[in-house]
């Protein structure tokens, strides 16, 4: 009786890693806009980040879904806007923090506990989503330097360091919108040591002539390379491209036309 009840449990949750699987690679067919759900969460309990928080209305989103129907539109993608924002009610606790410097296990048990803790603190939006982003605020006064974001291709959640303030809302967006791709299967694309972007992946415009300076940072390299050895970040999304190979791992290319 008991080993019949084990290989229903076991059978049952490899149908659902299955399914959730054939979901995302789904997904990744943009054949229907992705629905993003983001919650925010006042990160150090501070007052300047709870009256940020408290500040926020549904239509500040619409930039970052303008700025990605936008750079669809320049790959031909055949949907108007492929991903569309929700906020969700505020979360009151945080989620578990990635190791620094962690060992792969290290990574990989956190990964399950973000993702169960992802699953347990999911306020409802007005449309079940695909993907979920918690959005943690901080004082700038108190905290100058944040903590590095992350986001997960594998079960399409992500938590993302902010500031909260107005005059950071430009380049938060920024932020937000790599980690969004992040969840969707775009890697990096700079240097982890000096943090300036790798050419020619790196580059929004890599076949410019001169090279250097750019105007615009590939949002996956998050910095506009000013010459070999100097790079500034771009004050806001205007100032950001996805590039060709961005493009190919989030499925808006197809092997053969880069």
């Amino acid at each position: 009786m008991w080993r019949k009840l084990r290989i229903l449990i076991l059978l049952f949750i490899l149908a659902t890693v299955a399914h959730r699987a054939w979901l995302e690679t789904h997904d990744l067919e943009w054949q229907d806009s992705l629905y993003v759900a983001v919650y925010p969460v006042n990160a150090d309990g501070s007052s300047a980040a709870g009256r940020y928080i408290d500040s926020f209305d549904a239509g500040q989103w619409q930039e970052i879904g303008d700025y990605f129907a936008e750079e669809a539109q320049r790959y031909g993608l055949h949907i108007r806007t492929p991903f569309q924002l929700r906020q969700g009610a505020e979360v009151d606790y945080l989620p578990p923090q990635p190791p620094q410097n962690g060992t792969v296990l290290q990574t990989i048990i956190w990964s399950l506990h973000f993702r169960w803790w992802a699953w347990r603190n999911s306020p409802p939006v007005s449309v079940p989503p695909s993907i979920k982003l918690y959005l943690l605020y901080y004082d700038p006064e108190q905290y100058p330097v944040l903590p590095h974001s992350t986001a997960l291709s594998k079960g399409r959640v992500g938590l993302v360091n902010l500031f909260a303030g107005e005059r950071h809302a430009a380049q938060n967006a920024v932020v937000l919108a790599h980690e969004l791709l992040h969840a969707v299967g775009a890697s990096d694309k700079y240097d982890l040591a000096s943090g300036l972007p790798h050419y020619p992946q790196g580059y929004a415009e890599p076949d410019r002539q001169p090279v250097y300076p750019q105007d615009y940072a590939e949002l996956m390299a998050g910095r506009v390379p000013l010459s070999t050895s100097k790079a500034a970040i771009p004050a806001s999304l205007a100032y950001t491209l996805i590039g060709e190979q961005t493009a190919a791992e989030i499925g808006w290319m197809r092997k053969g036309e880069q």
